[in-house]
């Protein structure tokens, strides 16, 4: 992040500069550039595509930089505190492109054995099976369990913290002091936001977001974004995001979540508030067996989050006591609470991992990792908190609620 300027300013204004002073008709937010291709004024035998700076109002063709996406880009750039960023079509999009720039086949990766299910399965069935690319899961709870993991051959360590669903923490500085040179450190920083936590002060090489969650903030859009300081890595991520494999965020997406971006740490205070308060809610109540988030004194990590993180953010999971089947009573008797999957909007969603987001993992993984039939992930929206803990004791007291007799 910019240090000269809040993160509020930052949020609002960087890499909209040159339409509101630059521009003929003075635009006070970024157009929507459409055009696929852009009209050049002569030839240049000197110049090649590579060259052209969008940083100086210089485009060719979309695939290769758009101006509504650089816009974007600076802005991402600017929250995470890195020099470059490269925004994709998708979170997925923007992490496999990651992993594809610093890896080889032969090559080793070390990742956290709690990491998104679509994550692992990329990990495993892509990279691990069919791209000679050897992938180790540990507990990166412990700092000397990564350390221990990483070989000769290692050349990523992949991260995310918090981690989905369970949200454990990994010591993003702890690890970054362990690591050999030469060993490319991801973090997945989706969960936190670079409002409440920004992996690359804390020693990452690189930052990987799901735009379609904190930072566009209304369900819209679908997009990823990676951040660099590292200039070699940089100019790998933008050969694979122009070239290798192409998938950049479309001009409509880049402005939605540029528009989102604008209130990013305003949202995020208040997801904070409203996690906080429905995580203390359910710690209280007898039909929860446990409730995880990094705010409340009783995560194991409080402290670790205290020290990395500049708040907790605005999801959380809980157990509740029971089966399969009072989960199910518990989702479906709930009103303000939207069943889906995804985060990071300003309604609040609940989702159970074991039945949606997790699904795919096998069983006996899944419950090796803590998720649990009646493990519970809610992202907690923008609403009034008095409405979201009365819909939640709505369905609280569902678990208990006799079922309705049949008509004769």
């Amino acid at each position: 992040m910019d240090r000269e300027r809040s993160i509020e300013t930052v949020a609002v204004t960087e890499g909209e500069e040159p339409f509101r002073v630059g521009s003929e008709s003075g635009d006070v937010v970024s157009p929507i550039h459409l055009a696929s291709t852009f009209a050049l004024p002569g030839l240049d035998a000197e110049m090649s595509l590579e060259e052209v700076d969008p940083d100086a109002g210089e485009f060719v063709y979309s695939r290769l930089s758009n101006p509504t996406r650089h816009a974007l880009e600076r802005r991402i750039a600017a929250l995470e505190g890195g020099e470059h960023a490269m925004a994709f079509s998708s979170g997925t999009a923007a992490i496999f492109t990651t992993i594809l720039s610093s890896v080889e086949p032969g090559d080793h990766v070390v990742a956290f054995e709690d990491l998104y299910a679509g994550t692992k399965r990329m990990l495993t069935d892509v990279f691990d099976s069919r791209l000679d690319v050897a992938v180790s899961y540990v507990d990166a709870t412990d700092v000397e369990a990564v350390a221990a993991a990483v070989t000769d051959r290692t050349a990523l360590v992949w991260m995310e913290s918090p981690t989905n669903p369970r949200f454990d923490l990994c010591d993003v500085a702890g690890i970054a002091e362990r690591l050999p040179e030469g060993v490319t450190f991801g973090v997945d920083n989706t969960f936190a936001s670079p409002c409440f936590q920004r992996p690359l002060e804390l020693g990452a090489d690189v930052v990987a977001h799901s735009t379609t969650k904190f930072l566009n903030g209304h369900s819209d859009s679908v997009g990823g974004a990676v951040i660099t300081d590292d200039d070699g890595l940089a100019e790998e991520l933008r050969f694979q995001q122009q070239v290798g494999v192409g998938g950049v965020l479309s001009p409509f997406d880049s402005y939605l979540t540029l528009r989102g971006l604008k209130t990013l740490p305003t949202r995020m205070a208040r997801h904070e508030e409203n996690a906080t308060a429905i995580a203390e809610f359910l710690e209280g109540r007898e039909e929860v067996r446990a409730v995880h988030y990094p705010g409340l004194e009783s995560h194991p990590q409080h402290g670790l989050a205290r020290e990395q993180m500049d708040g907790f953010g605005g999801i959380l999971s809980f157990e509740l006591e029971g089966e399969l089947a009072d989960a199910k009573r518990f989702l479906e008797s709930l009103e303000e609470f939207t069943l889906a999957v995804s985060v990071g909007g300003v309604e609040s969603l609940i989702e159970l991992p074991a039945a949606m987001t997790h699904e795919p993992l096998p069983r006996a993984e899944r419950e090796a990792l803590g998720i649990t039939d009646t493990l519970v992930r809610l992202s907690a929206g923008v609403e009034g908190t008095e409405d979201l803990l009365a819909d939640l004791e709505r369905g609280l007291e569902a678990i208990d609620a006799p079922s309705a007799p049949a008509d004769d």
